[in-house]
């Protein structure tokens, strides 16, 4: 993995008993040396746009919100996106599902980008191939500079009428601080992006203000518990007085 990877993601990885190698390098370093290490060893490829079962394996959870909603299926589908997998997924499934009949249509997805690293949105704008973006922004898992299934991902967008958005990290961090104040569900940067996207498109006239949206939460915020404390600061530190307290208490409420 990337050296930038959040020790959560490190931590948890280790206790599960892998072999954790942290590479002096971006995404693209970690993963070409996977795929020279693989091919050295022999080893398992389940790497993004070259396993075939990421996109099978992720395209379940538009079976899981179809039948939530009774297959009655939202306006709007948004998905964060770095190497193009998980929106491609979630198309195919809502494809699949389309096709026998179960579902009456197939909904727009929107696909979110970090504006720090965000060739896909690039790439639309400008009208353009995608080519290597900069990997700067806090969300890892979609700090993907070269995404590696930029077709399917492309074609999701483009086939299901939807669109592209990028957000700031600033935008990010506000809204894992709004979803756990108001739904109290805890995010991590990336897996808060799509929902952030939503938001920016509203405000853009992307998404209607009475259309309906389901945003994938791709990731639990312990993963990154660094950046979190970025969103909310940290606790006060009181010594152990009621009469501290009662000070602290008035001053936080004026």
């Amino acid at each position: 993995m990337p050296k930038r990877a959040p020790i959560g993601k490190v931590t948890q990885l280790l206790v599960y008993g892998a072999t954790v190698i942290s590479v002096d390098g971006d995404y693209k370093a970690a993963y070409e040396l996977s795929k020279a290490a693989i091919a050295h060893y022999g080893w398992y490829n389940r790497n993004a746009a070259i396993n075939p079962h990421l996109v099978e394996g992720k395209k379940t959870v538009a079976f899981e919100i179809a039948e939530q909603l009774g297959f009655q299926v939202p306006e709007w589908v948004a998905v964060s996106v770095g190497d193009g997998c998980t929106i491609a997924g979630v198309y195919k499934g809502f494809f699949d599902l389309f096709q026998i009949g179960l579902i009456p249509r197939i909904p727009r997805i929107l696909g979110v980008q970090a504006a720090g690293c965000a060739p896909f949105v690039a790439a639309h704008r400008n009208g353009m191939p995608l080519v290597e973006a900069e990997e700067n922004t806090i969300a890892d898992s979609i700090a993907v500079g070269i995404p590696r299934n930029p077709v399917k991902a492309q074609r999701a967008v483009e086939r299901s009428g939807g669109a592209w958005i990028a957000v700031l990290d600033a935008d990010i961090l506000a809204m894992m601080k709004t979803l756990g104040n108001t739904e109290g569900i805890f995010g991590e940067p990336a897996g808060v992006a799509g929902l952030a996207g939503v938001q920016a498109a509203v405000k853009q006239g992307i998404i209607g203000a009475t259309e309906s949206v389901v945003a994938v939460m791709t990731g639990n915020g312990l993963k990154d518990p660094v950046n979190a404390g970025k969103a909310v600061g940290t606790p006060a530190l009181l010594k152990p007085d009621l009469s501290e307290l009662i000070a602290y208490m008035r001053q936080k409420d004026q």
